[in-house]
């Protein structure tokens, strides 16, 4: 790979901080964002007049999963105050000449409109639009279709038109995380269709099928939430990649079976999980493909949370730090992403990347779509997607080197598009206890991990190393 084109970040080790008030006021936030990309010194052509600009927040949900109303949102998804400031920045740079297009792909049986009109999108782009005329403002949806669940069951689905760009397939292949990984011919994706993930994922084949707008991007803004993660245990940066996606049952999400079985699906090989793992994937596959008979399911469901307990309380699919599986495909697709362009084909050019990070509010616990709201004020900034995460799980109070998705990406083979390792990154503030490197920085939150990573991730206090 000698004349491969390397992904180019400018100061990959440099993440800046800006501290300030935990609400969502415009002013602030505006200020908040505008300070956090100052202090990253980009290069005045960072942006450039003519550019297709594409912003990629968080929107996995409309709402706190265990709140379905339109005021419990600001914790789940990237605010739209801070969509718009940066926005807003590189409508700027873009001196009246590109595009910008905010977009990305929510959870499968989230619904796009309720995200719209609670985050009032369309009066968002609206105002941008009336403020740089000349600039192209667009706001997508990147599904190809929606589904409908009930109590977890996908009942039906309905087509949607997906990126107008359409979708690209990238093979990675040999440069894949899970080559040589144990757990093939085992994996889980997005849907019962366990046969479709694993063949996407076999031996040294491994496929992602990707939206082509953000893959054709000159400038990719991440735009990514502070928060807690079932699978990875912080989702930020790199796993908001998974909205670029055109096939989400491409994705392994964890491996099925208990760990005698070689499988991450449960943390202990009990009995029950053991019982568990053979009911739901014997009903699994009866209804694999029908989606009218998958109606029998919900009532089967609710019996079996009675015997095997309610995911909000007990770990299963995955949902623990033992997770094996999650984390390579995450950084499968920062690799398409740094390495591929939106023909599938390795990249001419480096792409330019940004990452600026919701913490106004965050959320812990039960992430990524039932956590806890967490004020913290807090912009984070960088041009790398690893240096952004590790400084915000120090500043949640957790330990990167306790993370698989860091030290993975710190150690990576293949494609490795990190130039540097922990010791290297330096944090910059406007709090004064936020300066100077990463490793030294002790005035942090304490977020609280979901309850299967607790004990597992959290920075240990020095009585106790």
């Amino acid at each position: 790979m000698s004349g491969l084109v390397q992904p180019e970040f400018h100061m990959p080790g440099r993440v800046h901080a800006a501290k300030g008030a935990a609400t969502y006021e415009t002013g602030p936030t505006e200020q908040a964002v505008r300070e956090a990309l100052a202090g990253l010194d980009l290069p005045l052509d960072f942006v450039r007049p003519g550019d297709r600009v594409v912003l990629k927040p968080n929107w996995i949900r409309q709402y706190d999963e265990r709140h379905p109303e339109p005021n419990r949102w600001e914790h789940v998804i990237t605010h739209p105050v801070v969509i718009e400031a940066v926005a807003r920045w590189a409508a700027e740079k873009l001196k009246g000449q590109g595009a910008v297009t905010v977009c990305d792909a929510p959870q499968t049986d989230s619904s796009f409109d309720r995200i719209r009109a609670y985050c009032r999108l369309d009066e968002m782009v609206m105002r941008l639009q009336n403020d740089f005329p000349r600039v192209a403002f667009t706001l997508l949806d990147l599904r190809p279709e929606e589904w409908k669940t009930v109590d977890g069951v996908t009942v039906s689905k309905r087509s949607l038109p997906g990126d107008p760009l359409g979708s690209t397939r990238v093979a990675l292949n040999e440069a894949s995380e899970f080559v040589g990984y144990h757990g093939q011919g085992k994996l889980y994706g997005a849907s019962y269709d366990m046969e479709e993930t694993n063949r996407r994922h076999c031996d040294t084949t491994h496929e992602y099928l990707l939206c082509r707008t953000p893959m054709d991007a000159d400038v990719l803004i991440n735009l990514p939430k502070l928060k807690t993660h079932k699978k990875v245990g912080v989702t930020c940066a790199l796993k908001n990649l998974v909205g670029i996606n055109a096939d989400k049952n491409w994705l392994p999400h964890h491996t099925e079976g208990t760990p005698d079985e070689g499988g991450d699906q449960f943390p202990a090989s009990t009995a029950k999980a053991r019982l568990e793992n053979r009911w739901m994937g014997a009903a699994k596959r009866r209804f694999k493909d029908k989606p009218a008979l998958s109606w029998a399911l919900v009532p089967m469901k609710k019996i079996g949370r009675l015997f095997f307990g309610d995911t909000q309380k007990v770990v299963r699919s995955g949902n623990w730090h033992g997770n094996d599986t999650c984390w390579r495909m995450v950084l499968d697709l920062n690799k398409c992403l740094f390495y591929y362009d939106g023909a599938g084909a390795r990249r001419a050019r480096p792409l330019r990347y940004l990452a600026v990070v919701d913490g106004i509010v965050g959320g812990e616990g039960n992430g990524p779509m039932a956590p806890d709201p967490v004020s913290c004020g807090v912009i984070l900034a960088g041009t790398h997607p690893v240096a952004v995460d590790c400084a915000a799980a120090v500043l949640m109070g957790f330990d990167p080197a306790r993370l698989r998705l860091l030290n993975g990406a710190l150690g990576m083979k293949e494609l490795n598009f990190t130039p540097f390792q922990f010791n290297d990154i330096q944090l910059q503030s406007n709090h004064k206890p936020w300066n100077g490197p990463l490793n030294d920085v002790t005035d942090t939150f304490t977020f609280r991990p979901h309850f299967g990573w607790t004990g597992a991730i959290e920075k240990k206090v020095e009585s106790e190393k």
